[in-house]
Formats: structure tokens, sequence, C-alpha cells
């Protein structure tokens, strides 16, 4: 019997070719568009579950009310190094790893004669059991050595080759020596710390480096980070609480009244949200990626459920074609169930092959598709769920597009249909023109998204942002030769003429590195204790970033007294209520510093969000490593090769240590725009698609009225009906329909689309054209789609449709 319903089912589909390649084309596309983003959001959901113990691990983080504001909450996971110690020894019950992090970066690795930039992260020994690493060589005592060093399988190679990389001695920062023991298999992509292409110990960072030495007991400096793993039967949320008064139970003294004043808290934050919920609200993880998750998630079934609907609309388009043969077969004796599974069948074959076919163009289009995501996804087929998954994704696939066209079609009355006088209800092209609906606001609301992500993306790429980032390139000072030589290359660049200016300053021009608290100035709140951005840099710096001064004057080597005073940006003075801030004064703990200066803000992190207030101080003693940012304003008259060709020449000459690294700095402030560009690129995609999708479904309709009033415009042709009077006949109900589809997606739309922008600072408006423009683009395209059968049905000889009568 199935045999026999498959073989009716291939018949059918050679015998109607075009509707055959229109039901599993769509179904194909649509299908396709549901791998992709199940993949999309299988890779988001799976983030860092290869970790064997993810669900034991967790960051350290504080609670505290924002000393700027009581009635806001914050999280920090900067964390003082004596945390770490204290975990150990007093909660050790609790935790099986106590690891303390310093921040991951690139560094200048040279072995022998070669030189190298690796991204490390210095962090416990424990690193090995606690992030579950695969070591190909070494085991988990591998980084018990302070001054080891444990590489991924991909840098060993790219470092050492076919050498034996355990044993090997690397330079590093050109300041300290370290020992390859360990050689571990590459992070899963999808994983924190994928990147990360070298593991240090901790302990012989500290060793070296004399501020993170002195700071090991001092319970003020927040540079560090501490992850933990739980023992075995202690969940994280039981961890958490248990060390929840930390801060106000076994601190110092005075660390002890500021967190109680400030109701510090102690909590852990799972694995599992660092990446779906990283953005915090009143101090607790509340959204994030997760959005995206979620969005593309009900994007992917909305895109499937417009395939599914061309397919229930095509095949009751084609129901009187159909209808004899329910009749006859009605009359000889099937049973209407039987019916049903021959027609779920046909059903099935056809999700069957377009499940083939979309399978062919997701290989396809997956190169293109990880680029536009940013991800390294690829179709698992030697993985047995995927297959299983797969059969279930066909099985609902078919029901959802062939169970309401099996029940319609097996409903015929036999009598009817074989003496001619079946008619459809008067009501049975509500359901078709329902779905229509639906397809047509799902477009709607995603080609008004796409343009508003754009709009948005555009508005806050326009915003001022105080200084000039053309020309301007960055130059990390990683290791202790070019530190000491940055002064002479600084001369040479500029005598050379490759460079009009050069600055140094303690953080990029697009990252805040360093945040003060403690300030006192006239007037202030003594209640509050606000955070301010410090930057340290040159008297060069102003000039060669072309800020604007508000009031005051820059920095300059005229004034020797600029040592002890500040320059301010327009946020700070704002914050600082004061009406003149030119010659008031500073204090944190010391004599305090003069404001000199305001300047316009400069947009140093999120370009949507409003201006941190920033400090910057004056460092007139450049020999040490404070300025560790070289800040370059390349010359405009010269092309971009050959000035960077010169830079680099100078750098390989004074700098032996390590190679020449650069970044243009409008790249790097383009980079924030990086998840919305292409959150709005993946949108536009689906947008175009889901147009697609509808237009078939569009088509599919028309089709089914056309042949239902096919006699109906052949009298009207015969009794002098114009070509524009069919046509506007058989397009005036789309019209409704797409109306009706404007009247109920754009309300929505709005709704959800101004709850998004409300989410940024510093945002776009909600044009009312943008809603004119989509709505007049979906009603063209729809006239487009349908006019096809319109014209037809107007143009055909009118004899042939009368013929029977």
């Amino acid at each position: 019997m199935i045999r026999n319903h498959f073989k009716v089912a291939l018949r059918n589909l050679r015998r109607h070719k075009m509707y055959s390649l229109i039901n599993i084309g769509g179904l194909a596309v649509g299908m396709a568009v549901a791998i992709m983003i199940g993949l999309w959001v299988y890779d988001e959901v799976s983030y860092n579950r290869s970790y064997s113990n993810h669900d034991h691990i967790a960051s350290f983080n504080r609670h505290v009310i924002d000393p700027s504001d009581p009635k806001k909450a914050v999280s920090w996971f900067g964390t003082p190094q004596p945390v770490a110690k204290m975990l150990t020894e007093k909660y050790g019950h609790l935790f099986k790893h106590v690891a303390i992090m310093w921040w991951e970066t690139d560094y200048p690795l040279r072995v022998g004669d070669r030189n190298f930039f690796k991204k490390g992260e210095y962090i416990d020994k424990s690193v090995i059991d606690l992030l579950s690493l695969q070591m190909i060589r070494g085991n988990v005592e591998s980084m018990n050595d302070p001054n080891a060093i444990i590489v991924s399988r991909s840098t060993a190679e790219s470092i050492f080759g076919d050498k034996d990389p355990v044993g090997q001695v690397v330079r590093i920062s050109a300041s300290r020596d370290a020992t390859v023991t360990g050689v571990y298999e590459d992070i899963a992509a999808n994983a924190m710390f994928a990147d990360i292409q070298f593991f240090g110990n901790f302990e012989g960072l500290k060793n070296s480096v004399p501020t993170l030495k002195a700071n090991e007991t001092n319970w003020g400096n927040n540079a560090c980070r501490i992850i933990v793993q739980t023992v075995d039967n202690v969940s994280i949320e039981q961890a958490s609480a248990a060390i929840a008064d930390l801060y106000i139970k076994d601190t110092p003294e005075g660390i002890a009244e500021y967190s109680k004043k400030y109701e510090t808290r102690v909590w852990l934050n799972p694995m599992k949200n660092w990446y779906l919920y990283s953005e915090f609200k009143d101090g607790y993880p509340a959204t994030g990626r997760i959005t995206f998750v979620w969005l593309f998630g009900i994007v992917g079934a909305f895109v499937l459920l417009l395939a599914c609907i061309n397919f229930m609309n095509l095949s009751t388009a084609r129901s009187e074609k159909r209808a004899r043969e329910v009749g006859v077969r009605k009359a000889i004796g099937s049973m209407r169930s039987q019916l049903v599974n021959q027609f779920l069948s046909e059903s099935f074959l056809i999700v069957a092959l377009a499940f083939a076919v979309a399978l062919l163009i997701v290989s396809l289009a997956f190169p293109a598709f990880n680029q536009l995501a940013d991800k390294k996804i690829a179709l698992p087929f030697t993985n047995i769920y995927f297959w299983m998954s797969s059969l279930v994704f066909i099985i609902i696939t078919a029901f959802l597009a062939g169970l309401y066209p099996a029940f319609y079609l097996s409903s015929f009355q036999p009598v009817k249909v074989l003496k001619g006088t079946f008619r459809v209800g008067k009501f049975a092209s509500l359901p078709r023109k329902v779905l229509v609906v639906i397809q047509v606001g799902v477009s709607v609301i995603l080609i008004i998204g796409t343009v508003v992500v754009y709009q948005q993306i555009q508005f806050a790429r326009q915003r001022p942002v105080g200084y000039d980032r053309q020309n301007l390139i960055r130059i990390p000072i990683h290791d202790m030769e070019f530190d000491k030589n940055k002064l002479v290359m600084s001369d040479q660049l500029l005598s050379s003429g490759a460079a009009t200016d050069v600055a140094f300053s303690s953080s990029p021009l697009t990252a805040i590195w360093d945040n003060w608290s403690g300030f006192n100035w006239r007037g202030k709140d003594p209640d509050t204790d606000p955070s301010f951005t410090v930057t340290w840099i040159d008297e060069e710096y102003g000039k060669t970033v072309q800020w604007k001064i508000l009031k005051g004057r820059d920095f300059s080597r005229d004034h020797s007294t600029d040592v002890s005073g500040v320059i301010i940006n327009k946020a700070a003075a704002d914050y600082l209520g004061l009406e003149n801030p030119v010659g008031e004064v500073i204090s944190n703990g010391d004599a305090g510093r003069e404001i000199i200066g305001v300047v316009e803000d400069l947009i140093i992190e999120s370009p949507y969000e409003a201006a941190s207030p920033v400090f910057y101080w004056l460092d007139k003693n450049l020999t040490n490593n404070n300025l560790g940012q070289m800040i370059v304003r390349l010359d405009p008259g010269k092309g971009t090769a050959e000035s960077l060709s010169a830079v680099e020449a100078i750098h390989k000459k004074l700098v032996t240590s390590s190679t020449f690294e650069y970044s243009f700095v409008d790249e790097e402030y383009g980079n924030k725009f990086k998840a919305e560009q292409r959150i709005g690129n993946l949108a536009s995609v689906f947008a175009v698609l889901a147009i697609f999708i509808s237009c078939l479904g569009l088509f599919g309709l028309s089709s089914f009225i056309a042949e239902q009033k096919t006699k109906e415009i052949g009298v009207r042709k015969v009794i002098g009906a114009s070509l524009l009077n069919i046509w506007m006949l058989l397009t005036k109900e789309f019209v409704v329909l797409v109306l009706i589809a404007l009247l109920m997606a754009m309300p929505i739309t709005y709704h959800y689309l101004n709850q998004w922008l409300l989410t940024f600072h510093y945002h776009t408006a909600l044009n009312g054209w943008i809603f004119m423009i989509a709505g007049a683009a979906v009603l063209l395209i729809t006239l487009l789609t349908v006019s096809f059968h319109g014209v037809r049905a107007a143009t055909a000889n009118p004899v042939k449709s009368l013929r029977s009568e």
C-alpha cells in the first residue's frame, strides 16, 4: 500500500512539474534556513559545553550598590589577589580549584632568532584540570613549575614545526624566559579561551613583575580575576550562598566597612552565563546574546512555517484537479483514513526530496554563512544525533505541511464531485488567506527590522567621537626593549617624515583599562564614591589625537607644574557639577591635582552609550612602562603603505625582540559595530528569503483564485471586460490581504523595535518613512507576484474556458 502511495505521488509530481518545482524548491529553501539557524542556535547554546566541568565552573563577582548612584547596583569581576588565598584556606571545602588569572593579551615571543605574537593567559597551575584540557604532550602536572608554559597544538606547529616543543625555551616580552612543558589540543571554537595560544603560570608572572608581587596582600587593587570549580557535591548556587558575606566578614577593617556601607555581596557567576547572559541589570546577568538566540530561533521557525504554508496553499490550489481522483477512490471503496495516508505520503515524499535539496543548499552556503555569522560550523554528517534529529524534523515538517491538505482533500463528497456539481465552500479560502496575511506580516517585520538595525548602526557611526581617527595608528609596547627605545623611535619617526605627530598613553583610544575611585572635590556628596576612568598621557597626546579643548588649555612642556594637573572630559565636568571646573582641585588621598582644561568627550567604549567621565593625567617619566601605547599620526601627504613601511623599518632596527604590530584606530572603532552589523546582515538575508517564500505563497493563492474564476473570466471577456478590469478582479483581494497584514504587523514592529532602541543611550528615532517605504515595497512585490496569473488569465482565449458549457 505504501509503495502504491509513493508511486501515485511520483506520478503527480511528474505530471505537474511547475507546481512540484515550486513545492520542493520553496520547502527546500525554508528547510535550509531552518537547518542553518538550528545549527547556529545549537552552537550558541552549547558554548563552553566542551569543558567537562562547565556545570561547576564560575567566576568570582561582587554585587555592590553603585557608589555613584545609591539607586543602582553594579557587579564587579575585578578581584584583589588575597581573595584567592582566602577562598583556598577558609572555603577550601567548597572548591576543587581556585584559579587566579591575569588578563589575556598578545605577548611577543622569541624563540632563537625568530619573533612571534601569541595570545596568552597567565593563570593558576590547575588550569589543565580546571578546563579539562586534552594534553597531547605532558600531563596535569605540566604547569607546576612557575616558569612553565603550555601551548596549543596549532601554536606548537606554527612555532616549532616538526621539532619537539617540550623543553624548548621561549623568551616572553624580552624580559623573562619560560619553558614549554606541555602541548594541549586546540580548544573548541565555541568556548571561552578558544583563542588562547598558550597558558603561563601566574606565580611565575607575579615573581617577575614587581607590581603584581607588591599587590599579593593588597585588598585595594582589583586588577586580577578569579574563576573557581566547586567540588562535585556542591553546586555553584550553594557555594555562592556560603561566601556571600566574605567581603564583610573576612576582609581587613577598612575594606569591610566600605563593603558594609555599599552592601557588597559576593556571588559566583556560572560559566553557562558568561556568553549568553553577558549584559547585566541591577548587578546580575539579565540578557545578552540569548536575545539573538531567541530572535533567530523564532525567525527560523517562521521561515519554515512560511514554506509549509506555501505547500498548503499550492496543494489546496490544485484541489479541483484532485477532486475527481478523490471521488473515484471513494466510489470504489477507499476510506477517508486511506486518502489521508495517501496525501500524507505525498507530503512526506516532497519533504524528503526538499530536505535532500536543503542539505545541498546548506553545504554550498555554509562557507558564506560562517563568514557572515563569524562562526566555524560544519554539517555534522557523522553525528548519529544529527540524522535522528533530521528524521524527526522531516516527519514534523511533513505533518505541518501536509496535514491540512490531506484532511481538506479527503473531505470531498464523491457524489457531488462525479456529478460535476462540486464547489468549494464559501469560507474554504479563509484559512489560506489568514496564512498569507501571516506570511506578509512576517516579511514586513523582517524588512523594517533590518532597516532599523542598519539605521541605528549608521547613526552611531556618524556620532562625533571627539578626535580625528584618520591616519591614526596604535602600536602596543609589549616588551622591555621596545619600552627602553620608544623615545628614540618617536624622534626617528618624526625626523623621517613618516609621522607628523607621536604620543604615548596608558591605554588605547578605544578602550578603558583603568578605573579609580576615592576622589574628592569641592561640593562632592559624601555618601557617594564614584569611579572615574584614569588615562596617563604625555604632552603630545592632545595634539596627536586632535581633541577639542572646551575650557582651559592642554598640557604643555612650558609648564613644569602640569605634572600635578589634570585634564577632564565634558562628562566628568558635568558629573562634578562645578560651574567653572578650571582651577578646581581633585584629590585622591594626596595633595590633589588642579584641573587645567576640559576637552570634548572622546568616545572610548560603546558608541551607543553615554561617554564615561575621564581624568587625563600627565606622566613625564616616559622611561617607565606606564605609557604602554604609542599613538602615531601618519603623514597624510604620503601613501599609507609607504609610511607604514618606514615605521616598520625603524621598529625593526630598534626593537629586535618582537615583530612589528600595529592597528588603525578607525578600524578598532569600527569593530565596536561588528555584533550589530553581523545581526543586521543575517536579518537582511533572512528577510530576503522570507520575502521569496512569501512570494511563492502569493503565487499559489493567485493560481487558486485564477483557477476558480476561469469560466467567470471567460464570460466577462465575452461581454466586453477589459484587461485592466480582469487584472483588478484578481489582484484586489491581495491588496486587501496586504493592507490587513500591514495594519497588524506595523504596530507590533513599532513596539518591539522601539523597546530595542531604548536599550541604547544613544539611538536613532523610528521614522514613519521606514514603515511607509516597507509597506509600499511589500505591496509592489505582491502585485508583481500575483500579476503573473492575473495577466495570464486576462489574456487567455475565452473559447477554451467556456468550451465545456
